[in-house]
């Protein structure tokens, strides 16, 4: 049982109880001697963020406390008499959102709806309470049953930890796992302001000073720029993977490979997992992706791409379209073991991704992909050396990051497609189309759904730029146009694009048709008025596949 791998288990308990655990006690004590009033921890995906704060979540916890307190024998933790003093004496609020992964804000609303009283029902017993204001009991009732309007949602977290400090005597601590899930969430299907406007009321609510709570965690890829999300919290630290004051407390270090090799009878294949998974430094620590390191124990030591960074994926798709082919070059020669120098600017708005040639470098190393390897002082800024991490990297980096941008090449192929698009010629511009899903896509990308054609589209626009403005998922008329180009020159020609997906090649006229119709009634074409733009070419385009049928909106 002791040698059985945790590999996708993130429950302290289930992991302490039937599988090896590689001993990250230790960063317990380190946090209860540095933690802020509330910590963000900003990590690549699968580096382990949800089992470290599940072990917070066990260590803190007055319920169950002398139950949970088995679940560190033999810990490093356990020999620290002071701090196992604190093992048991809080309530915890533990809230993961990383399954929130939905595409409408309707679907959104739902999720959190359903996520937060699936929370409240933990805590039905608050409703014991004969002193329970009834306001207070009435909006508990009514989040548990999932009828709250939405105002008293954004609250929840506020209320829950409120009523906790007041049954316990004790304030509680909050820990909320993968909040950017929805905003990323948001960002990729047009719901953004939605669930912005949402997560920024209840985490406000919830850890602006507020009185009944004792600090909270918070776990991410992203750290979400203040403007967008922490506008009014004065009170956050933030740890990343550029800025780190706990570099040990996520992924595995050298050590703790060597003992993990050591343990499995594995020690020859270290040198092997050294090339495949190491290479992220933070603070001079040498860290090791810890998701491929069990995956490639599991495995009988086969060394492949285990880790696929999905949470930045659509995020780099769309700084793709803006890379030109000096940084197309930069980007290639990463792949030969070279370096690329940056200026990385921390705290994303993600209505900015696309604008701002710092961001593509930020989110490749915040993501996973690079890592930084020097950095210098350049007048007051630093910029930043950043290179591949390792072997899994340089085939990850190949697969999902130059494929991208070769979907920009063969410009003059590009250039005439555009140019019957701009022509009005449905009939050319659907065989070009067609050519470049036939030569560029895999059958792997088509099965995306619309959110990947609509991607593949909105690069190709990308060679259009400067002369039009590109924008995607704006809202127009009475919803959201798919892509819109702008001219300019207003005396020019505009185009408005509407995708929709097909089960068959059987569909794919009607599904065109249905785009059309779309575009007319929902008055996509209001923002084109406003610039004054008399001429638009409207197209609606119906993939299924490899298969297209584009057209045009009557004039």
């Amino acid at each position: 049982m002791r040698y059985r791998l945790p590999v996708g288990e993130d429950d302290f308990a289930k992991v302490r109880q039937e599988y090896y655990f590689v001993d990250k006690s230790p960063f317990i004590r380190e946090f209860m001697d540095r933690h802020g009033a509330v910590m963000l921890f900003a990590r690549p995906r699968r580096f382990g963020k949800t089992l470290t704060l599940s072990m917070l979540r066990y260590f803190f916890d007055i319920d169950h406390a002398e139950e949970n307190r088995q679940l560190f024998d033999g810990l490093a933790i356990a020999r620290d008499a002071d701090a196992m003093q604190e093992q048991g004496t809080r309530p915890v609020v533990f809230l993961t959102l990383r399954e929130l992964k939905l595409t409408s804000w309707e679907k959104m609303e739902h999720g959190l709806r359903n996520l937060l009283s699936e929370l409240f029902r933990s805590y039905v017993f608050l409703l014991a309470d004969q002193k329970l204001d009834p306001v207070d009991r009435e909006n508990f009732e009514q989040i548990y049953r999932g009828e709250a309007a939405l105002v008293a949602e954004m609250n929840a977290l506020e209320l829950l930890l409120r009523l906790l400090a007041q049954h316990y005597g004790k304030k509680p601590i909050l820990l909320l796992d993968e909040y950017d899930t929805p905003i990323q969430q948001g960002w990729q299907y047009g719901f953004y302001d939605s669930v912005v406007e949402f997560m920024r009321v209840l985490l406000t609510k919830a850890l602006k000073t507020n009185p009944s709570l004792d600090f909270a965690v918070l776990t991410g890829v992203l750290r979400i720029s203040k403007e967008s999300i922490f506008s009014d919290l004065n009170n956050l630290q933030v740890d990343s993977v550029l800025d780190t004051n706990f570099p040990e407390a996520f992924g595995f270090t050298e050590p703790e490979i060597r003992q993990l090799g050591m343990d499995l009878g594995r020690q020859a294949s270290v040198p092997e997992l050294k090339d495949w998974y190491d290479g992220y430094r933070l603070q001079g620590r040498e860290i090791y992706n810890p998701w491929s390191v069990l995956q490639y124990f599991a495995n009988d030591c086969e060394p492949r791409p285990y880790w696929v960074n999905t949470s930045g994926n659509a995020i780099i798709a769309e700084l793709m379209r803006s890379i030109d082919d000096e940084h197309a070059a930069t980007l290639e020669s990463l792949l030969q073991g070279g370096s690329v120098q940056a200026f990385l600017r921390e705290g994303v708005i993600y209505s900015d991704i696309g604008d701002d040639e710092d961001a593509l470098y930020t989110m490749l190393v915040t993501t996973g992909y690079l890592t930084v390897s020097g950095e210098q002082r350049i007048g007051y800024e630093t910029q930043y050396d950043l290179r591949l991490p390792n072997k899994e990297m340089q085939s990850l980096f190949a697969d999902e990051i130059l494929r991208r941008f070769r979907h920009y090449q063969k410009k003059s192929a590009l250039v005439r497609l555009m140019q019957a698009l701009l022509a009005g010629d449905a009939e050319k511009a659907q065989t070009g189309l067609s050519k470049f899903l036939v030569s560029m896509v895999s059958a792997f990308d088509t099965g995306a759904k619309e959110s990947f054609y609509h991607g593949f589209v909105l690069g190709m626009t990308a060679v259009l730029v400067p002369d039009y403005e590109v924008q995607s998922n704006r809202k127009a008329g009475r919803g959201r146009f798919d892509v819109a180009v702008f001219p300019k020159d207003t005396s020019k020609t505009g185009l408005l694009f509407e995708f929709k997906t097909a089960a068959s090649e059987a569909e794919l006229a009607a599904k065109a048709d249905e785009a059309l119709q779309q575009m007319a009634e929902r008055d996509y074409l209001a923002p084109f008025r406003a610039r004054e733009i008399q001429q638009v070419h409207q197209y609606g385009v119906a993939f299924c596949g490899k298969q297209v049928v584009l057209k045009k909106m009557p004039i």
